[in-house]
């Protein structure tokens, strides 16, 4: 089974509040939207962004719109007012979840 990457089959959007970055991943087909679900799991998200998220992940499911949502605490360096981060309010995280390798 050929592997691929998140980008072929979602897009994604993130937003922040404080110290806290909030990812949308949304399937661009509805009929892909199982597969996201079973294999983008908070676990996995967490594990990805390892070096960045330092406190809990969650994920929210939204099948109506054939999307996940991901919450993910202490991921911002302190937030926008204290981050000495280029990107303080976390927006290139929504690329990088893209970056995800999933079964084919």
């Amino acid at each position: 089974m050929k592997s691929q990457k998140l980008r072929e089959l979602a897009h994604s959007r993130a937003g922040d509040k404080g110290d806290t970055s909030n990812i949308s991943v949304i399937a661009y087909d509805i009929k892909d939207f199982s597969l996201l679900e079973k294999h983008l799991t908070a676990e996995r998200v967490r594990q990805h962004f390892s070096g960045i998220v330092h406190g809990e992940v969650r994920r929210y499911s939204l099948p109506a719109l054939g999307a996940l949502n991901f919450v993910m605490e202490k991921a911002l360096g302190g937030g926008v007012t204290r981050s000495l981060a280029l990107d303080a309010h976390g927006k290139c995280l929504s690329s990088a979840i893209l970056n995800l390798e999933l079964p084919g």
